[in-house]
């Protein structure tokens, strides 16, 4: 385990307990999450991204935010949803976001996840052409902008305005080596040998979109290893990166088992259900003691096999207590997974 980001859906409401309010209030506390965490020697700060949801939606400001507060912390996506993208415009984006933090930018992209909106990408005014599915359009939003970030010509220069150039131009800015940490949220071995065919780094979540039976963390190290021989064999100049989340909720004070203890019931074992007509297998949650916690992360396959773990947050609970909870991951449990500040 070399490195340990978090991972923030970014939540926000009036609900009773909350400490993130207001869409402001999500913004600015992960900029002050992201800041706190790499005083702590945490590595990554990732943020899910969800539309017409009270949840993060536009990443590139916040991480532009973040990058300009911090100098070494890695920061990241968990993951943009292709179908909403326009390849281009994101591409400008990633790169500007990637040159104000020196090259830190880790992007998490995918196909999507069920979302609250019939046809939400519509009404960003993406459609699947003709004998495509939403997934297909998906995959080639995500090709036409590793493409771009790549500095290939995107649009024919006119003679009239662009003085000498002549052919393609490259959408710019263009930010060097953006390309080769772009990651897919792969919900299947089937995509993640297919990010790995096409040099993508696998990011896995706590849910994968089909169940052969066997325990989450074995069918999800199964797909892990799937990928790094597909990788090996398709002769890609860079070392891939694997990354996996997990729920970790170390309980060391009262605090913690006010809001944890319940979860420690209900949530410590895998569990299976259906999502867009699949069964899918959901990964339990790891909420106790600290020394239990590390044993039973040292025990799971897929942490072993990944070289960064992504802990989800319960941002809710404000910047106090999700640092003290990463302070007490980077204290008392990662170091017994291999980690080191």
């Amino acid at each position: 385990m070399e490195r340990i980001g978090f991972l923030s859906f970014g939540h926000w409401g009036p609900g009773q307990g909350s400490r993130t309010r207001t869409a402001a209030d999500a913004l600015l506390q992960g900029v002050e999450l992201a800041v706190a965490a790499e005083e702590l020697g945490v590595n990554g700060a990732f943020f899910r991204v969800h539309h017409f949801a009270r949840q993060q939606a536009s990443p590139f400001p916040l991480l532009a935010a973040i990058a300009a507060r911090t100098s070494r912390i890695e920061i990241g996506t968990g993951v943009i949803d292709m179908r909403y993208e326009n390849p281009l415009y994101m591409a400008e984006e990633a790169a500007t976001a990637d040159l104000i933090s020196g090259g830190r930018l880790q992007l998490g992209i995918s196909r999507g996840s069920p979302e609250p909106a019939l046809e939400g990408a519509s009404a960003f005014g993406h459609r699947p052409q003709p004998g495509e599915t939403d997934a297909d359009m998906a995959r080639r939003h995500t090709a036409v902008f590793r493409k771009a970030i790549t500095g290939a010509g995107m649009a024919q220069a006119d003679p009239r305005y662009a003085g000498a150039a002549a052919g393609l131009l490259p959408v710019q800015p263009q930010s060097p080596g953006l390309a080769e940490r772009i990651w897919w949220g792969a919900g299947s071995r089937k995509t993640a040998v297919w990010s790995a065919e096409l040099g993508m780094n696998l990011m896995s979540s706590t849910l994968l979109t089909e169940d052969t039976g066997v325990p989450f963390h074995e069918l999800q190290a199964e797909q892990i290893q799937l990928f790094r021989e597909v990788w090996s064999t398709a002769g890609h100049a860079h070392q891939p990166r694997v990354s996996v989340s997990r729920s970790v909720l170390p309980i060391v004070d009262e605090e913690d088992n006010y809001y944890f203890a319940g979860s420690a019931l209900r949530d410590g074992r895998d569990q299976v259900g259906v999502i867009d007509g699949l069964t899918s297998r959901f990964g339990k949650s790891y909420v106790g003691a600290p020394d239990l916690l590390a044993e039973q992360l040292a025990a799971d396959t897929a942490v072993q096999a990944a070289d960064t773990l992504l802990l989800t947050v319960p941002n809710q609970l404000g910047v106090d207590f999700n640092a003290k909870l990463l302070g007490n991951i980077a204290q008392f449990v990662a170091p017994a997974l291999g980690w080191s500040r």
